[in-house]
């Protein structure tokens, strides 16, 4: 990956949730109402949070990821960085939005115990964030190309010792089609492009990338709620 193109990139990434969408995304984030098309985005956010928080700390135990830390890559307003916490996870929560990690501070709970969240702002890749037991990048790494969100995979995966959870956009033709109509949205309202990637050519670009350095493919998963199509996908370390 071109580190000029990806911090070419990550600047309109930033540009877009910190400034032209950061009250839609607020309100999106939040209990207000939606129109009907953020109302199944909504939606569909909160069933791939349930799964991926699922993958993670599923289990019968009371706080199943106790002892252990968690990097929220791209954590929005820190909703999944929470609901992790509360499973008793240390979770580094970073994103690109300073305007998303201080409302995600207002409105964190006061009370995580037996976890805990610390919201910061700046780059997912910095190194100075840290070694942690699992990762979690929800619709963040769906705004960079196929090969440069890989990049990024390949980049942190040496700083993670059990798990990588994240979402890509499935290259399917009801999403390619929603793509396309969100052109037609003005321009103030777009969100930055996506690369939809069909699931067996993303996994392949996985294996060929990670599975040298120890990690395999684990579970992945479909959500398509109205306007919004994820796909969820695991990698574990060997």
């Amino acid at each position: 990956m071109s580190q000029s193109s990806y911090t070419e990139r990550r600047g309109q990434i930033e540009a877009y949730f910190d400034r032209t969408a950061a009250e839609a995304w607020a309100r999106l984030t939040s209990d207000a109402p939606v129109s009907g098309v953020r109302a199944t985005v909504r939606a569909g956010r909160e069933q791939m949070r349930r799964l991926l928080v699922d993958w993670v700390g599923g289990g019968d135990a009371p706080a199943p990821l106790a002892g252990r830390s968690l990097l929220d890559a791209g954590c929005g307003t820190g909703l999944l960085a929470v609901d992790v916490a509360r499973l008793g996870a240390a979770v580094t929560a970073i994103d690109l939005s300073p305007t998303l990690v201080e409302l995600g501070r207002e409105r964190l709970p006061t009370n995580l115990a037996p976890g805990s969240v610390r919201l910061l702002s700046g780059d997912m890749l910095d190194p100075a964030l840290g070694e942690f037991d699992h990762l979690v990048a929800m619709d963040s790494l769906i705004h960079y190309s196929p090969e440069q969100a890989i990049a990024a995979l390949a980049a942190l995966a040496p700083r993670i010792r059990r798990s990588m959870v994240f979402t890509f956009a499935p290259g399917s033709l009801p999403l390619r089609m929603m793509i396309r109509i969100g052109r037609l949205f003005p321009r103030g309202d777009r969100s930055p492009w996506i690369v939809p990637v069909a699931p067996q050519t993303m996994q392949r670009m996985l294996v060929e990338a990670l599975g040298p350095s120890g990690w395999t493919l684990g579970r992945s998963q479909r959500v398509a709620r109205g306007f919004y199509t994820s796909q969820a996908q695991e990698l574990v370390r060997a």
